[in-house]
C-alpha cells in the first residue's frame, strides 16, 4: 500500500528491516540481529553509541561488526564531525537483503560452470572474502573429499574455473582500504580510538571503473592437489568447515581479497528473465536470437544502459549458434516479427548492414512487470477485474462509464470491482473540475493506474511475504528441533558405521532408533519445509523484476 512508503526507516520500509533482521539471525545469529537492525533504524553509529544503545558487551559489538563488514553488509568511515571525531558504522539494507538471493547465484554458478564454479561461488557468499590460493585449496579439498578413493582434484583445475569467473565479471577483487596496509580490511576489531582510521573508508562500495585492476587474476604459485579429511565423523566435518585454516606458505597473492560481484549475477538474471519471456511470447528461435544480441553486446552495453548497442542483421546472422540453420531471410522475418511485437523487446534503430536492431533493456523490463502486475490482479480478483485493469494499464485515463463500455461489464459489477481495486490502492481516482468551486455535478472523476507506485508497493507485499515465510520456517524447524538433532545424530552415526565397514545388522538396529510415527512426522517436516524454500525463491524472481523495473526507471529520470 501507498500508506507503507510513509512508514519509512531512513529510506527502508518496515518490512524491509523486518526482513533483513531475519535474514540476518538466521545466518549470522540473534546478536548480529540485534546489532544489524540497531544500525538500520539509526543510521551511521561510533562504536560507543551502539554498546551504549544495544546495551551489549564491547567485545560481543566488535565481533558483530567485523561479522557485517566482513560480508560487506556494513561499512565504516571517519565520524561526521570532522577529522579525529570516532569512526563510524553504517549497514546497507540492499547488501543484506542480497542473502536472500544467495542459492539463485550458486546455483546460476553451477549452471554456467559446474561443481566447480558453484563451490567457488559458495565459499566465497559463506565467508564474506577470500584470498585465491584459499579459496582454490578448500574448493580443492571439498571436491576431492566426495571424489572415490585415489582421486583428487587438481589446484590447477579449480584456479582455470576461478579465473574463468573473474574473466566474466561474477567474481571482482575487493577495494583496498586506505590505510589498510594491504592486510584484510576486517582482520583488525573495529575500535573506538579517534586515531585508528587513518583514513576514512568509503561509504559506497568502489566501481570497477574507479578500481582499475578489479578483474586482474594475480600470478599465484600455488601446485598440487586437494587432500582429504581424515575425520570421518560429519559433526567434526561441519564444525571445522567455517574455520580459517592457518597456512604460513606464501603464493604471492597475500592481501588481494576476492568476493561475489552481485552486479554482474543480476544483469545475467535480467537477461535470462528477456530471453525466457520471448520464447514464451513467441518461440524458441526467437529467443535464441535475442540471446545472440545480448550475449554479442555483453561488453558493449553499460549496466545502467537502457537498450543494447546497435547491432546490424549481417552480424547478428555471423554470431548465430551453428547449431541453428536459419537462413538469411528467415533471420530477417523474425527481426522483424520482433520489432512489430507489442511487447517491444527488439527496437529497430538503423538500415545500414542490412538493419540496425536494439534489444530494449529498459522497455523489455517494464513490460514483465506490468504483466506481473496484471497477474496478481488476476489471481487475487479474478479475470473481469485483470480485465479493466488491463483497459486502464493501456488507455490511461477512463471514466466508469467508459471502463463499463470498454470492458463490456454490467454496470453494478464494475462499479465493485472498480471500487475494489481502488480500495487496494491498484487503481487511482483523479478528479478534473469544470469549475472551481469542485462540486460533484460538475467534475470528472477518472479511474487510471499508476505502474510505478503499484510496482513499489506489490514489492513492499512481496518483502512481507518472504519475512512471513522465513518466520513461518524458523517456527516450524524450531517446533521440531529435538526429532531433528535426533535424526542428525542418527545420520552421523551411521555414516561412521558404514565408513568402518559395519554389519547390515547392526546399520538396521540403528536405523529403527527413529520409530514410524518420527520417520513420518520427519518427512512431512521436510516436505513443508521445501514448499518453503521453493516458495520463497519464487517470490525473489518477483522481487528481482520488481527491483529492476524501479530501479530502471529511477535512472531514466
Amino acid at each position: 500500500m501507498y500508506g507503507a512508503r510513509g512508514a519509512d526507516v531512513g529510506g527502508m520500509t518496515l518490512q524491509e528491516v523486518r526482513l533483513c533482521g531475519l535474514l540476518l539471525r538466521e545466518h549470522f545469529g540473534e546478536v548480529v540481529e540485534k546489532v544489524g537492525k540497531h544500525l538500520l533504524r539509526s543510521g551511521a553509529l561510533n562504536l560507543r553509541t551502539i554498546i551504549n544503545e544495544t546495551g551489549l558487551p564491547l567485545d560481543l559489538v566488535k565481533k558483530c561488526l567485523c561479522v557485517l563488514v566482513q560480508h560487506g553488509a556494513c561499512v565504516f568511515s571517519s565520524g561526521r564531525k570532522g577529522p579525529g571525531s570516532p569512526t563510524e558504522y553504517l549497514t546497507s539494507c540492499n547488501r543484506i537483503l542480497r542473502i536472500l538471493r544467495y542459492p539463485r547465484y550458486i546455483y546460476t554458478a553451477k549452471t554456467l560452470y559446474g561443481d566447480t564454479g558453484e563451490l567457488i561461488i559458495e565459499e566465497l557468499l559463506q565467508r564474506g572474502h577470500m584470498t585465491m590460493s584459499s579459496t582454490v585449496k578448500t574448493v580443492a579439498d571439498r571436491l576431492t573429499q566426495n571424489m572415490e578413493e585415489g582421486r583428487s582434484m587438481e589446484y590447477s583445475e579449480v584456479s582455470s574455473a576461478f579465473s574463468n569467473l573473474v574473466e566474466t565479471h561474477f567474481l571482482q577483487r575487493c577495494p583496498p582500504q586506505p590505510g589498510a596496509g594491504g592486510k584484510d580490511k576486517t582482520t583488525a576489531a573495529p575500535t573506538d580510538n579517534p586515531a585508528t582510521p587513518a583514513a576514512p573508508a568509503k561509504t559506497t562500495p568502489q566501481t570497477a571503473e574507479s578500481f582499475p585492476d578489479c578483474y586482474k587474476v594475480p600470478h599465484m604459485t600455488l601446485s598440487g592437489r586437494g587432500k582429504r579429511q581424515l575425520s570421518t565423523e560429519e559433526g567434526e566435518d561441519q564444525r571445522n568447515a567455517k574455520k580459517p585454516r592457518l597456512d604460513t606458505a606464501t603464493h604471492g597473492d597475500e592481501g588481494i581479497y576476492w568476493q561475489v560481484n552481485y552486479e554482474r549475477f543480476h544483469l545475467h538474471f535480467r537477461d535470462q528473465a528477456i530471453i525466457s519471456a520471448v520464447a514464451n511470447k513467441l518461440d524458441q528461435t526467437s529467443s535464441e536470437i535475442v540471446r545472440t544480441m545480448l550475449r554479442m553486446s555483453e561488453v558493449t552495453t553499460s549496466p545502467t544502459a537502457h537498450c543494447t548497442k546497435p547491432l546490424s542483421s549481417n552480424e547478428i546472422f555471423r554470431s548465430l549458434p551453428s547449431s541453428y540453420n536459419i537462413a538469411r531471410p528467415i533471420l530477417d522475418q523474425y527481426l522483424t516479427l520482433l520489432v512489430d511485437d507489442p511487447m517491444e523487446f527488439v527496437g529497430k534503430a538503423g538500415e545500414s548492414g542490412g538493419g540496425m536492431y536494439v534489444v530494449n533493456l529498459h522497455r523489455a523490463l517494464a513490460n514483465l512487470a506490468r504483466a506481473t502486475l496484471e497477474s496478481v490482479v488476476q489471481e487475487r480478483f479474478g479475470s473481469r477485474s485483470a480485465r479493466i485493469f488491463r483497459l486502464l494499464l493501456r488507455k490511461r485515463h477512463l471514466e466508469q462509464k467508459q471502463v463499463e463500455d470498454f470492458a463490456m461489464i454490467p454496470a453494478k459489477e464494475a462499479k465493485d470491482m472498480l471500487y475494489t481495486l481502488l480500495s487496494e490502492n491498484l487503481v487511482q481516482l483523479q478528479e478534473i473540475p469544470k469549475t472551481p468551486d469542485y462540486a460533484p455535478s460538475r467534475t470528472f472523476y477518472l479511474y487510471t493506474v499508476n505502474q510505478l507506485p503499484t510496482a513499489r508497493m506489490l514489492l513492499q507485499n512481496c518483502h512481507k511475504t518472504v519475512a512471513n515465510l522465513i518466520e513461518r520456517r524458523l517456527f516450524e524447524t524450531k517446533e521440531s528441533k529435538r526429532l531433528l538433532e535426533k535424526s542428525q545424530r542418527i545420520e552421523a552415526i551411521l555414516a561412521s558405521l558404514q565408513a568402518s565397514g559395519a554389519e547390515p545388522e547392526q546399520l538396521q538396529e540403528v536405523e529403527e532408533m527413529i520409530t514410524a510415527p518420527e520417520k513420518q512426522q520427519l518427512d512431512s517436516l521436510k516436505l513443508h519445509i521445501n514448499k518453503l524454500d521453493s516458495a520463497e525463491n519464487q517470490v525473489d524472481e518477483t522481487i528481482f523484476l520488481l527491483e529492476s523495473y524501479i530501479t530502471g526507471t529511477a535512472s531514466s529520470t
